[in-house]
């Protein structure tokens, strides 16, 4: 029989906690989307981290960051290992949990005010994401109709034909999305041969990934290399939406080796897919749009307030939800609130 504190951990997390997610995502959006085309990414990123982590104080649970903004001498807030949540009353014991965190995904795109950039997260329960190294990861992401037919060790043309086949439509009318990176020119040259068409972006894998599984989004996969703590919150999502993704991490110094094994890897060269990644029974995943995106709206600013577009995902409750919520600053004006 489950414990009592395993109990109300598995009746909380999703269905107590979202809400609470969603303001977290919520403020690290608005925060950032003040400091938009100011041209200073680090001022933007800094702007979320601090609002996310300010609002993770009022959030009801005893939660570890797993993936955050780097390691404690390096990231003064939402290390990795660092303690949130509120602090419970006397004799109540709030749900254990592992969080993922990207407070501003896109730094660049929100900093030259372009389309793309978000504020992310990842819940689990302890030992419900996977602890991954700040490295490379090289990925494929797909929608659920893709389950089990992607191979990252096969040619480009055999996963653009698997794609293709999967979707019932030819290669031609396949839409790649690839981060515009040096690095990634054979690749673009291969999908272009096979003759997919190609959408690159400056930045934003994660939200990309995301997209990727989103009927109607307008992207039929994701392909290339990108930050592993990003894989792992693209994997939470594909859980909750049913997406299939395949992923390795790219070890490629000794250092990056022994700091993988410190880390309980033993595998190095080990293809992951979501399950993997985010292997957690109580998922959530969310999402604020800071600037315009194909997904998620951006924050938009009226004189006594502000409108937010959010996304709320759960994965045992299987509920996708999208929130636009409008957030009022002061007693509003005589002009009132304007809801479109």
């Amino acid at each position: 029989m489950a414990s009592p504190t395993h109990i109300a951990t598995k009746m909380t997390i999703e269905k107590d906690l979202a809400g609470d997610f969603i303001r977290v995502v919520e403020a690290a959006a608005i925060e950032s989307a003040r400091t938009v085309g100011h041209g200073d990414r680090e001022g933007s990123d800094h702007a979320a981290v601090q609002a996310m982590r300010h609002a993770f104080e009022d959030v009801a649970i005893n939660g570890t960051i797993v993936i955050g903004e780097g390691e404690r001498d390096e990231a003064p807030m939402l290390y990795i290992g660092e303690r949130v949540g509120t602090a419970p009353p006397a004799g109540v014991e709030y749900p254990q949990v592992d969080i993922a965190v990207d407070p501003l995904e896109g730094t660049n795109l929100c900093a030259t005010g372009t389309a793309g950039s978000i504020a992310v997260l990842a819940v689990a329960e302890t030992g419900g994401l996977l602890h991954a190294p700040d490295c490379y990861m090289q990925k494929i992401i797909a929608g659920p109709a893709c389950r089990d037919a992607l191979d990252i060790d096969a040619p480009v043309k055999y996963n653009l034909k698997a794609i293709a086949h999967c979707l019932d439509r030819e290669v031609k009318d396949l839409t790649i999305m690839v981060l515009d990176r040096p690095r990634h020119a054979d690749l673009i040259s291969q999908i272009r041969t096979s003759g997919a068409r190609i959408r690159l972006i400056p930045d934003g894998d994660l939200s990309a990934g995301v997209s990727a599984a989103v009927r109607g989004a307008g992207v039929d996969a994701v392909m290339g290399t990108g930050g592993a703590p990003e894989g792992v919150i693209t994997a939470a999502a594909m859980r909750c939406l049913g997406g299939e993704m395949v992923a390795r991490l790219v070890i490629d110094t000794p250092e990056l080796e022994e700091r993988v094994e410190r880390m309980g890897i033993k595998d190095a060269k080990r293809v992951y897919t979501a399950r993997d990644l985010a292997p957690g029974k109580q998922i959530i995943f969310a999402a604020c749009g800071v600037t315009e995106g194909s997904l998620l709206h951006g924050v938009r600013f009226f004189g006594d307030g502000c409108r937010t577009h959010s996304l709320i995902m759960t994965y045992a409750d299987r509920q996708i939800r999208f929130v636009d919520s409008v957030h009022m600053f002061k007693e509003p004006g005589r002009m009132g609130v304007r809801l479109y």
